[in-house]
Formats: C-alpha cells, structure tokens, sequence
C-alpha cells in the first residue's frame, strides 16, 4: 500500500514540473467586406517555458502578414502596426477583435468561408508554430468569439 501511495505522490509531483509549451490556439479569420482589402486574424497565444516575442505572423494563402494593434486615441480608435509581441513563460495573449490582430495582404481567392487556412507564428527565439485559422465571413455573428 505505501508502495502505491509513494508511486501516486511521485506522478502527482512530475505532472506538476511539466514544461509549458509555446502554442497557439482559438484561431480563425475574417474575410473582409469589400474584396481585395486585407483580412484579420486572431488567435490565442500560450508561452511556453521561457518568456519570447511574436515577430511575424504568415500564411500562403497571404501575399504578406502585419501585427497590428487598435489603441483608444482620446475619442477615436486608431490601428498601428507593431514590431512584436511580447508573451511571457507561461503566459497568455489574446488577438482579438479591438486590439491585437493581424492583418493578411493580398489573400488568395481560393480562400473561402468554412474553410480552414494554416497561419505561422514566428518567435524572436526561433520557434514557429503552425496552427490552422477557420474562415469567416465579414459580419459573421461570432466575430465577437
């Protein structure tokens, strides 16, 4: 009986050193209204076991990719391109709807709602992740997601 116990305590103790893992997920992109302006992207990035920067957002299906930032501006909201992002170890930064996005240039048409499209997310460390975005329309309902 000790036996198991020591053995349930020591799994307890190893799921808990566990390193967190640089990820992305909750992606999907929105067509824009007029055809042959750029779309917007938004996800969710989780740090992972050392702080880092998002420095580059792409895709094939995008001639280009700029992180961008909506700020309130006394009375008016303003959109910026930014150089990075910081995420700290562990941490958690959300593109949404009204602040930090991306912007996709020069989409394929061939991108269609429903579909997926991958997004790379490139870090100041190296590291890239890949994660697939659902497409939406302009004024789909949960553009608030």
């Amino acid at each position: 009986m000790r036996a198991v116990f020591s053995m349930i305590l020591a799994g307890a103790a190893l799921a808990g050193c566990q390193q967190a893992e640089l990820g992305a997920s909750d992606a999907w992109v929105r067509l824009p209204a007029v055809q042959g302006r750029p779309a917007a992207a938004y996800f969710t990035v989780q740090g992972g076991a050392q702080a880092t920067s998002l420095v580059a957002v792409s895709s094939p299906a995008a001639i280009r990719g700029e992180i961008h930032e909506m700020k309130q501006d006394g009375a008016m909201m303003t959109m910026a391109p930014i150089k990075d992002v910081p995420v700290a170890a562990g941490g958690r930064v959300e593109f949404k709807p009204g602040g930090k996005h991306v912007m996709l240039y020069d989409l394929s048409p061939d991108v269609r709602v429903g579909a997926t499209m991958p997004l790379r997310l490139a870090f100041a460390d190296g590291k890239t992740v890949e994660v697939q975005a659902q497409v939406r329309a302009a004024g789909d309902a949960h553009d608030s997601h």
